[in-house]
């Protein structure tokens, strides 16, 4: 829609809408997290833990999304190339985020605290918020690809149509009127960024399996309108997207069972943040709303 710089630097290269965007969503994750963090209660060591940690997560994030690209690129082509031209994949960057984010997490936990006890208390509760956050930077992010031309639909002459800079064929670039599904996609996000903030916001828990599950099921679907190259996986069919998107939905199914498994094993208390914990009696309703509504933050 307009992949022009905006900033251009005298050695030629630019900021363009899509890095702007970009920029957008990660501060608006960032302040995000910290108002949530705020409502929670969390220690303030461990929430600046926690942005420093999602800083470098992003960097790291990012660099995997590029060569998970080129993974799947090679899958195509026979060749592995990373280059300007490589592009990105959200898939790519979440993994190798969370994967870094967790690291950080733990580690830096147990130089605070000596101990990993705190560290696993709060992890349910840092998890929840987190799922309100990755929609929200993620919805930013698609506005970034609307006006890059990059992830769209099929071409179309219809009235919701939108003029994109896109491949006509095969690295040949041109105007054309798309389906835009980036920017139906950011709408999704935000709209589910915004019911999450509701569940962490009341307390009510199970956030992350409720992303999981959420976008899971919503990007299987809109694989099926993408025309840009999904690539192939190992289901025949199925892009490897849709693929991981079903591993996610399994993935949040499986948190709540556990969750369920837990309480009936362990009782109400494991799952309660460290200032929260009572002793090994379990928790009723009747003895304390607050601390019943704070143990369902388990349903990360």
């Amino acid at each position: 829609m307009y992949p022009y710089k905006i900033i251009t630097f005298p050695d030629g290269t630019g900021v363009t809408l899509y890095e702007l965007f970009i920029l957008i969503g990660v501060i608006g994750a960032l302040v995000m997290f910290r108002i949530l963090a705020d409502r929670r209660q969390m220690p303030a060591k461990m929430q600046n833990l926690i942005l420093l940690g999602a800083v470098a997560a992003f960097v790291i994030g990012y660099l995997s999304a590029v060569l998970f690209q080129a993974v799947y690129n090679a899958l195509e082509t026979g060749k592995f190339v990373i280059d300007g031209g490589t592009g990105a994949t959200f898939y790519g960057g979440f993994i190798g985020g969370a994967i870094s984010m967790l690291l950080i997490y733990f580690i830096g936990m147990r130089i605070l605290y000596k101990e990993f006890t705190t560290a696993v208390r709060w992890l349910p509760t840092f998890a929840n918020i987190a799922a309100v956050c990755i929609p929200l930077a993620h919805g930013f992010g698609r506005l970034g690809c609307l006006t890059a031309g990059c992830c769209h639909g099929k071409f179309t002459d219809a009235w919701y149509g939108i003029t994109q800079w896109v491949e006509l064929s095969s690295g040949h670039y041109g105007w054309a009127k798309v389906v835009p599904i980036q920017l139906f996609e950011a709408m999704f996000l935000f709209a589910l960024a915004a019911a999450l903030f509701v569940l962490v916001w009341k307390k009510k828990g199970f956030g992350l399996s409720c992303y999981f599950i959420g976008y899971g099921i919503w990007r299987f679907i809109i694989e099926f309108f993408r025309t840009d190259d999904r690539g192939a996986s190992f289901i025949p069919g199925l892009t490897p997207s849709q693929v991981t998107a079903l591993l996610l939905i399994l993935i949040g199914s499986a948190i709540i069972a556990a969750y369920f498994i837990l309480l009936r094993k362990k009782g109400k208390n494991i799952f309660l943040p460290p200032d929260l914990k009572t002793d090994d009696r379990s928790v009723s309703v009747s003895e304390d709303k607050e601390k019943v509504d704070n143990e369902k933050e388990s349903g990360a």
